[in-house]
């Protein structure tokens, strides 16, 4: 009996001894700087991924033609690149670098690289100039040269269109995000500008005669000739939907620029046909908007 009692009061000890090591680890972990419960919940959240497409950008760079060079916007024949509606300084306009970046801070981060004449197939070599600076966003408008040739035979076919805009992307993503705007509605500025006498007068010196040549003309064969060219873009405009749709940081106006319904006010006074002060700072609200938005 003794000897039970003996055997009983030693496991009593030996559970009690387990007991205190297994209060003393737990309260030696705490004291050794262990979490308690809900710790890892309070710490500071990881930060969240830099997003695909980033709605402020830092920088800004163009590419393209005429339009983003401002031509005939401010004097006959001349670039005018204050008023572009991509990265120009004009208070009138409000170009995109300057509500997006503060008119100090367009002046020292955006460029512009658009050249006066230049077609799709001049825009992967601007791109790569334009991508040496290390924007953070390029802004691209092209291809209206494209169809405006001396002849609907003469515009550049689809499939260069395609080739030459993909090589263009190539140079920028996924190093810059790309805005893409649509290529004007050329049938649109013929059917404005042609309400105008000098208008008329200045177009036969050479501009778009694909779509513009015998502004008057109403037979057949100009009827048709109007519409291949108006094909061609709308052609041209679905490239640039499909080919920039292949990356996020890609976006595209989804065709505002070709659907806006632009009157006389915001064509060129000299040749009726580039935008004038006013219709650049129509390009901007819509690239702002398109660039600003918070998807696609």
């Amino acid at each position: 009996m003794a000897q039970a009692t003996r055997r009983r009061g030693r496991r009593a000890r030996a559970v009690l001894a387990v007991v205190a090591a297994v209060a003393f680890g737990v309260a030696g972990c705490d004291a050794g700087g262990g979490q308690e419960p809900g710790a890892a919940a309070s710490r500071t959240p990881p930060p969240r991924p830099t997003p695909l497409w980033d709605t402020r950008p830092g920088s800004v760079a163009a590419v393209g033609d005429s339009i983003t060079r401002g031509f005939d916007a401010c004097a006959v024949l001349t670039d005018c690149p204050e008023v572009s509606w991509a990265t120009g300084d004009s208070e009138e306009v409000d170009s995109l670098a300057v509500r997006l970046l503060g008119r100090a801070g367009a002046a020292g981060r955006s460029w512009n690289y658009a050249e006066t004449g230049a077609r799709m197939e001049n825009l992967p070599e601007q791109m790569a100039r334009a991508v040496r600076r290390r924007p953070e966003l390029v802004a691209v408008m092209a291809g209206a040269n494209d169809a405006c040739r001396e002849s609907v035979s003469a515009m550049t076919p689809v499939a260069e269109f395609r080739a030459d805009f993909e090589a263009a992307l190539r140079e920028a993503l996924p190093k810059a995000q790309v805005y893409v705007a649509s290529v004007p509605d050329l049938k649109r500025l013929w059917s404005q500008g042609r309400t105008n006498a000098l208008g008329k007068q200045i177009w036969k010196l050479g501009i778009c005669p694909s779509m513009l040549g015998d502004a008057d003309a109403m037979d057949t064969a100009a009827v048709e000739r109007r519409a291949a060219v108006q094909q061609r873009v709308e052609d041209y405009n679905e490239v640039l939907r499909e080919v920039c749709a292949e990356d996020r940081r890609c976006r595209t106006d989804d065709g505002a620029v070709y659907a806006y319904r632009f009157g006389t006010a915001q064509l060129s006074r000299w040749d009726w046909f580039h935008p004038s002060v006013e219709g650049q700072a129509e390009l901007a609200e819509i690239a702002y908007r398109t660039v600003t938005a918070p998807g696609p």
